[in-house]
């Protein structure tokens, strides 16, 4: 990544940016808000998890806290739907947490909102992931420690395909015509999620184009991403795609329930379509668009930030360094016991049993062949500018170039703020 101005965002600017975020929707799950009011006045540590949908997590964020020696550490569990809205809005108060989970985002690096981590990263840097070092670097400096990866791939039944006379799509095009032939009356053929904001990314990828470019340029306006929104458009207009499911695309159930024959989701929720399934269930990237495209996988996940305006903040990097740092076991069961996630540390990934056979082995496969991650200066008005583009062209009848014409704007400007 290229070198950053050292222009801070004033305080105002930050809660736009938390606005921004809180529009954008891009949590991989939800639950309930057992959650207490406070910041760390009740003195102990305080951190800011979502509520995941897997069974089990809330009980052991709180277990792995409990076994910590150095302070005592409360934890918050927010809906899924409400907590980037809290998370920003408390960050500008006095009652903000001392550290949270959330993605690498340059504007809390410049904000001076989150604590520097290369001194507790270091040590076991090249035990990570690369990938997810970079995306958490700014200037040579590590903000914020990965505690799980998230692949993001197509889920299928294979019975379904075979059925219908089908090969795994191997391009968008197949796509389409995959979606065609298994709609009946009863099952749709393809779920993207209720708003369709999880392929965005992947999309952009598959064309062959990117988000921006190694110099901090704008990456995605290409033919290939023009074409692929002109087939999402006749894909979203075919009626061969489920809308309004239930519940959005990070939970399994519109495939598990036969609402759809494929369903984008995470890798997170491959135990539970196992479950339901059985062995009737594979898994494929995103197919390649254009010529020039190839297959793509989006590498979601967590992160673990310290903030660094809170009093607590030298305890906080203590608490941090001890659990995602030195504590293996509590790594490996965060990221395997509810639902599977990929341990960020290569170390871990590697002796994972449960990830080396089957349907793991081969969410692994796709990530390690395919798989894109955050991009730290890609920020969430850039996010909200392409969502904006997919509203448009595939929901609405627009045209691509012309949005993407607008996107540029909004992005160019945001570049001029962040890299001048």
């Amino acid at each position: 990544m290229s070198a950053m101005s050292n222009r801070n965002w004033s305080r105002r600017s930050l809660f736009r940016a938390a606005a921004g975020m809180a529009a954008a929707g891009t949590l991989a799950a939800c639950g309930s808000n057992n959650g207490r009011g406070g910041g760390s006045s009740g003195g102990g540590l305080v951190q800011y998890f979502h509520a995941y949908g897997e069974a089990g997590t809330e009980q052991a964020v709180k277990k792995y806290a409990a076994a910590y020696d150095g302070a005592k550490v409360s934890t918050q569990w927010i809906t899924g739907s409400n907590f980037e809205s809290k998370l920003f809005a408390s960050l500008l108060t006095d009652s903000a947490p001392d550290l949270f989970e959330f993605h690498p985002q340059i504007q809390l690096v410049r904000s001076g909102q989150v604590a520097d981590l290369t001194d507790i990263v270091e040590p076991v840097k090249d035990d990570f992931n690369q990938a997810d070092i970079q995306s958490h670097t700014v200037d040579g400096k590590v903000y914020g420690v990965r505690m799980i990866d998230d692949p993001q791939f197509f889920f299928y039944r294979k019975s379904l395909l075979e059925k219908a006379g089908m090969g795994v799509p191997q391009t968008l095009d197949e796509l389409v015509e995959a979606a065609a032939g298994l709609t009946t009356d009863k099952v749709k053929g393809v779920y993207l999620g209720n708003t369709l904001q999880a392929v965005i990314r992947p999309m952009i990828w598959a064309a062959g184009a990117d988000t921006l470019d190694a110099g901090n340029r704008p990456a995605y306006h290409t033919d290939g991403v023009v074409e692929g929104l002109r087939k999402m458009r006749k894909l979203f207009t075919s009626g061969d795609l489920l809308l309004d499911a239930p519940a959005d695309y990070w939970d399994p159930s519109a495939l598990n329930q036969g609402l759809t024959a494929i369903q984008f989701c995470g890798m997170w929720a491959m135990p539970a379509m196992q479950q339901a399934l059985g062995d009737d269930l594979g898994v494929f990237p995103f197919p390649k668009v254009g010529d020039a495209g190839k297959p793509a996988v989006y590498n979601g996940g967590w992160s673990m930030f310290v903030n660094a305006k809170s009093d607590r903040a030298e305890e906080a990097r203590e608490y941090v360094k001890w659990l995602w740092i030195d504590q293996r076991k509590h790594q490996e069961d965060w990221a395997l016991s509810y639902g599977f996630h990929i341990p960020p540390r290569t170390s871990i990934a590697r002796s994972a049993d449960k990830l080396k056979s089957g349907l793991p082995a081969e969410g692994v496969k796709l990530f390690s062949e395919y798989g894109h991650f955050d991009n730290i200066g890609w920020t969430q008005a850039m996010i909200k500018a392409t969502e904006d583009v997919f509203a448009d062209c595939v929901r609405k009848d627009g045209d691509p170039e012309a949005s993407l014409d607008t996107c540029d704007k909004v992005v160019g400007a945001e570049l001029e703020k962040l890299f001048g």
